[in-house]
């Protein structure tokens, strides 16, 4: 009989062993994998380094077209990240790699790396703006672009008066001043290309220049935007007369190119003759004396049907229109009564005026050559002749 095999258990207690060694190998490094998924986490959802120098936040610009590992060394340098290598996994791991987005971020101090990606995936930046009010000349637009601590470059040259859209418009850090001008330029040659093509027959303007000359004077002259069409209309009523437009704003641009003046019209400013003056030119001036908005220009584009032919502030803030002298110099009168009380002045009183100044109302210069018989001009004010005819349609 053959006898038992010695050794036979050997290779079991081998396989036995391996399959121990597996085993614990397995569960070290099962235990190493939880340890570094734990570490990771906490990573990934601690808080990030504060903002330096105490500040709530660090403003930090990713420029478009930077990969991930530009975009995590912008983030290193900023002190937003604490290490490049962990942001490039987690962007990885989490697909936000393929999402992240250009662009200027304001990002809170202490924000968790996963808080730093949501940011960049969501394109949550920091938006800019800037406004060029709708009235202000073009050298206020070189002022406010200057003053634009964001923005770069010189402005060589002012840009022609009327040639500047009035808009709220969003910039990029770092961009240019004159590409902000551009734009503004672009702007307006669009829009007035659409509102001269839906123009009235009813316009007294011959061109597109002549709309934006007409439409700045509008603009300067009222505040009010429900008044803008009424104010087109004496304006186009008084140049198809013949009449002078006899505006104040256009003495100011005379004196100062656009930048305002600061007090009240000298009489020797009023009698200066200026290109700009109508008081002292017929017709128009040769320039826009601001950059108007879309509604002064449709106001002179379609002005409404008036035979008003005069214009004086109504202490509302608004104006007083009538259709002949008479009517004017009732609603003048009136006018000059507010300043006194304003002014706390008797009524016998003459109103406040700054010395060696024309009050503040449109059309005040005294013409005594012109006064209708039986007619009391109150001091100040502006006589008109008015012709016979009715106005042209």
């Amino acid at each position: 009989m053959a006898g038992p095999i010695r050794g036979a258990g050997a290779p079991k207690r081998q396989r036995s062993g391996r399959a121990t060694a597996l085993l614990a190998a397995s569960a070290t490094f099962s235990l190493f994998l939880i340890a570094a998924i734990v570490a990771a986490w906490s990573v990934f959802y601690a808080p990030g380094p504060s903002a330096r120098d105490g500040a709530e936040a660090t403003i930090v610009t990713l420029p478009s077209g930077a990969g991930v590992s530009a975009i995590a060394a912008n983030l290193k340098a900023a002190g937003v990240i604490r290490s490049t290598d962990m942001f490039k996994a987690a962007a990885t791991l989490t697909g936000a790699d393929r999402r992240l987005r250009a662009g200027e971020y304001e990002v809170p101090s202490g924000a968790s790396l996963r808080s730093v990606l949501v940011l960049l995936v969501e394109g949550k930046v920091v938006r800019h703006y800037v406004t060029l009010p709708e009235g202000w000349s073009s050298l206020q637009a070189v002022d406010i672009l200057m003053r634009q601590p964001l923005l770069t470059g010189e402005l060589l040259d002012t840009p022609e008066e009327g040639a500047l859209w009035p808009d709220t418009y969003e910039i990029s850090r770092g961009e240019t001043r004159a590409s902000v001008i551009a734009r503004m330029s672009r702007a307006q040659a669009d829009n007035l290309a659409r509102l001269w093509a839906a123009r009235s027959p009813r316009t007294v303007v011959r061109s597109p220049e002549e709309a934006v000359i007409l439409a700045s004077i509008v603009e300067k002259e009222t505040a009010v935007a429900a008044e803008r069409p009424r104010v087109a209309a004496v304006f186009s009523n008084r140049l198809r007369r013949g009449m002078r437009l006899e505006s104040d704003p256009t003495i100011v641009y005379g004196i100062t190119q656009g930048r305002p003046l600061g007090r009240g019209i000298r009489r020797s400013e009023l009698d200066r003759r200026t290109d700009w003056n109508t008081y002292q030119i017929d017709g128009l001036p040769p320039t826009p004396i601001a950059n108007p908005g879309r509604e002064a220009l449709e106001a002179v584009l379609n002005p409404p049907v008036t035979d008003e032919l005069f214009f004086v502030a109504d202490g509302s803030g608004g104006h007083a229109f009538a259709r002949t002298y008479e009517e004017h110099l009732a609603n003048v009168a009136r006018w000059r009564e507010i300043e006194r009380r304003k002014a706390g002045l008797p009524p016998d009183a003459p109103p406040p005026a700054v010395p060696g100044t024309v009050p503040g109302v449109p059309n005040a210069h005294p013409d005594p050559a012109a006064v209708p018989p039986g007619v009391v001009v109150p001091p100040g004010a502006q006589v008109i002749p008015v012709p016979q005819q009715a106005p042209a349609q």
